[in-house]
């Protein structure tokens, strides 16, 4: 359970209608597999014990019978066992019949639940046979138990793990619009369980899938659903054993048509944060709670849940390249309202032949097209000096005139060097003066060409840049409007490929400088260059952005601590980095993000585009002297 990631399975074992012996047996087998798989928690089928096709079977005092006797022995059989099962079967209660789960654990029952809302339409008649949960708590006594607690809404609690509380229902009770799992995820639930028996229909299977990822988000919660599969009657229904293990919205494992266990990990610790972060879920009355406690012993939890090693950027293309589009249009949209309600005759910007730029300039491009604007209300203006590469000058060149922007070519050298003489720089000395005096000469270029032309300074920054503090204060830190300003580097690379795909046969030549932007090294150019080749490479001095946008993710939206940051980059990413790379660059990004706040306290406006922002005025909202002493400690521990 080592950083909040509990392992969890749907379990669909093969039946026999009305054969509880049979039954049982598989089901006790599941969870001996399941428990030997370190699973901590197992949901089963709807009606599991007897199969949920029985029909007016479940009249029959002998199914009845057999289907408690079956309890117990799935009760004897797994007194050893820590896994928390929910298992379904009937029961009598005060001469009514439920559809109930029976939440087991080493041996002893921790409470049933039955079944709220009742599905009589269709194919299915259950009020035929079931009554609805009773409004109130009640006492059992079963298999040989007394006072087990029956009632819906529930939650069971595990008192040695802090935060891991569970929930169940049963089938359509995910499916009415006042779900139990809404009470049991006010109440704490973390982890919600379904047993269901939900036949395939065409197009069903993508109805459930998005019911169990709403109701995952909806809740904060991990949501498990189990659907009943092979044995089932096939006189009109097909039952396809459909799995699913959801996670706050995003779908972590999922299977069809086949039983077995599907096993995920779940993060408990990552649902909670979403829950302080939004207080969206209210407490509930105490008095309904129905706790019921059990407790596991604690170990760690092998991940084989996946972790994109980009999490900023989707990995399929056709995902990918809508998240591209979207981006785009919001980015655009942003800035053309700007330059709408500020009456800018032009917008300026600072072309270096860089990625940043190239999107920015790009994005600018895009709000012109909006306003029916010509491209020439874009002044884009080059400032080479002492690290500028013909490669990166003559880029900048092309790009700006096949997109037809006005274009200003101003030289700083001469300007810097004057600067330098006025401070008493020696030119020879390439230290952070020498860096920042060409920077902040290239920013007071374009503030004075905006006020020429009646324009706005587009700056060209991007989110990881600001995290690293990686920009020069008052030099590239500063513009009008930042509409790179929540787009990561690892992303930047992305939507500016994605715009060079879109010209690939419509201007060949505009594709193809886009193109070698995109394999041109990332570097300030702020040193002479050798060769005339870049001698000044960004990733070589603060490390890679991949790594640094993957830190920054999961601090920023999830909270999380170094330790587990740590922990996910090794598994998404040791193949490409050793263990020692990560933490050397893991320690430097916190140095970095805590020394460097005082520049994004003071951040122009821009348009935010995802969930990871910095903007002091809607994100991000922290002391430019908060010190990172706890953060460093933990991570000298790491390694």
């Amino acid at each position: 359970m080592k950083d909040g990631f509990i392992a969890a399975a749907c379990g669909a074992p093969k039946l026999r209608l009305a054969d509880c012996d049979y039954n049982a047996e598989q089901t006790f087998t599941m969870m001996r597999a399941a428990e030997k798989a370190s699973v901590k928690v197992l949901v089963l089928p709807e009606l599991g014990l007897t199969g949920y096709t029985c029909g007016d079977l479940f009249y029959q005092e002998t199914l009845l019978r057999g289907a408690e006797q079956a309890l117990s022995t799935v009760l004897e059989a797994t007194r050893n066992l820590e896994v928390v099962t929910a298992a379904g079967l009937p029961l009598r209660v005060n001469d009514k019949l439920y559809n109930c789960a029976a939440i087991i654990q080493k041996g002893q029952i921790l409470g049933v639940v039955p079944k709220t809302y009742l599905p009589n339409y269709g194919e299915f008649y259950e009020k035929r046979w079931f009554a609805p949960a009773p409004a109130e708590v009640e006492f059992i006594d079963l298999c040989g138990q007394k006072s087990v607690p029956f009632a819906a809404g529930q939650v069971f609690e595990c008192g040695n793990i802090p935060g891991l509380t569970l929930g169940f229902e049963i089938c359509e009770d995910l499916w009415s619009p006042e779900s139990p799992s809404i009470l049991m995820a006010r109440n704490g639930a973390a982890i919600i369980g379904n047993l269901s028996a939900s036949n395939d229909v065409v197009g069903k299977d993508a109805y459930r899938r998005q019911l169990v990822s709403m109701q995952s988000a909806k809740l904060m919660c991990g949501y498990l659903y189990s659907s009943a599969g092979a044995g089932e009657s096939t006189s009109d229904l097909v039952f396809g054993a459909h799995q699913l293990i959801a996670e706050n919205g995003t779908m972590l494992a999922e299977r069809r048509f086949d039983g077995g266990l599907l096993i995920s990990e779940i993060d408990i610790r990552r649902c909670a944060y979403e829950r302080r972060r939004t207080q969206a879920l209210r407490e509930a009355d105490a008095k309904r709670r129905n706790f019921s406690s059990f407790s596991l012993t604690e170990s760690g939890t092998k991940l084989t849940r996946y972790i994109s090693p980009m999490p900023f950027v989707p990995e399929g293309k056709e995902e990918r390249d809508a998240r591209c589009r979207e981006i785009l249009l919001i980015a655009s949209l942003g800035l053309k309202q700007r330059l709408e309600h500020t009456g800018a005759k032009t917008a300026v910007v600072g072309l270096s032949g860089g990625l940043d730029s190239t999107l920015a300039v790009l994005i600018t491009g895009l709000a012109m097209n909006m306003l029916d604007r010509p491209m020439t209300d874009i002044i884009a203006v080059t400032m080479p000096c002492f690290g500028t590469t013909e490669r990166t000058r003559n880029n900048a060149l092309i790009l700006a005139e096949k997109l037809g922007t006005a274009l200003k070519t101003v030289d700083i050298a001469a300007s810097v060097r004057s600067h330098f003489r006025d401070i008493g720089q020696d030119p020879e000395n390439h230290d952070v003066t020498y860096e920042n005096a060409q920077a902040r000469e290239r920013t007071q270029v374009l503030m004075d060409i905006a006020n020429q032309t009646g324009g706005l300074v587009i700056g060209t920054g991007d989110l990881s840049e600001l995290a690293l503090g990686w920009c020069t204060y008052n030099g590239d830190h500063m513009s009008m409007y930042a509409v790179n300003a929540s787009i990561p580097k690892t992303l930047v690379r992305h939507l500016v490929a994605h715009l060079a795909r879109d010209n690939a046969g419509k201007d060949e030549a505009l594709h193809d400088v886009l193109e070698d932007i995109l394999d041109t090294p990332v570097s300030p150019e702020l040193l002479p260059a050798v060769q005339g080749q870049i001698s000044q490479r960004t990733e070589d001095l603060v490390g890679p952005y991949e790594l640094h946008d993957f830190f920054l993710y999961y601090m920023l939206r999830w909270g999380f601590s170094p330790g587990k940051i740590y922990r996910l980059a090794l598994y998404a990413l040791e193949n490409k980095y050793s263990r020692d790379v990560i933490l050397k660059w893991m320690k430097a990004f916190y140095r970095r993000f805590f020394s460097q706040q005082f520049k994004r306290s003071c951040l122009p406006d821009g348009p935010k585009v995802g969930s990871v922002a910095l903007s002091p005025r809607g994100d991000w909202r922290m002391p430019s002297d908060a010190n990172w002493a706890l953060w460093q400690a933990e991570l000298e521990g790491l390694g």
